[in-house]
């Protein structure tokens, strides 16, 4: 197991490495695998670039992520502005569905509400405006809702975790309770956590996922 001090250097080796924040000035402490990150960047999407640059790094348990967000006097943007950004991102934007997500902003805060039938129409939703100028964070309250009245096949999502290079040997548990997913057991990522994840959701019919997988490092 690393010690704080090397998970500490890896994981600003690993920010330092991507060509988004090679400039940005993020503070790093590491503690029994939880890592703080620290600082003030400029957009949002660094502030998420650099979570999931810290998530990739061996050693990683947790993330708390302190990241303030500030921009210079040109980037201001009021909210009516980054709404209407917003808005438009949408529109060009095939993965979410047409006038399916409300949109709430306040002090540059962009809240997500609605209804969809797959959860990876919720997370492009996200990813459309994470990059917009002015937009200080997302909380993603979409639902998901499917339409199809099949029943979740538990054999299958077990199947495609089996099938998949990066949770083929873990120990993963799948449980389905009506159309509610929960995942148990251990893996050695933060990336085999969230694929596992992102493997379950693709099942037909999942309203949600309890991902309760723990990260244990060799």
């Amino acid at each position: 197991m690393k010690t704080n001090e090397d998970l500490q250097k890896d994981v600003q080796e690993a920010i330092k490495w991507e060509p988004l924040l090679n400039a940005a000035e993020i503070g790093v402490t590491a503690k029994d695998g939880i890592v703080t990150l620290s600082g003030i960047v400029d957009s949002y999407s660094k502030k998420l670039e650099a979570e999931s640059a810290t998530k990739s790094v061996t050693g990683v348990k947790a993330v708390v992520e302190k990241i303030e967000i500030k921009f210079g006097g040109s980037w201001n943007k009021n909210d009516n502005e980054i709404a209407t950004e917003v808005l438009n991102s949408f529109k060009f934007n095939w993965e979410v569905p047409k006038d399916k997500v409300k949109v709430n902003v306040e002090n540059g805060w962009v809240t997500l509400e609605g209804e969809l039938e797959w959860n990876y129409q919720k997370e492009a939703a996200k990813k459309a405006i994470s990059a917009l100028m002015g937009v200080k964070g997302v909380s993603n309250n979409i639902t998901i809702k499917s339409d199809t009245r099949d029943a979740i096949e538990k054999d299958d999502i077990e199947y495609a975790l089996e099938r998949n290079s990066s949770t083929d040997d873990e120990g993963i548990s799948v449980k389905v309770s009506g159309n509610k997913v929960t995942l148990n057991g251990t893996v050695h990522s933060f990336y085999q956590r969230d694929e596992a994840e992102r493997i379950a959701w693709n099942a037909p019919g999942v309203w949600n996922v309890d991902n309760q997988l723990v990260i244990e490092y060799d």
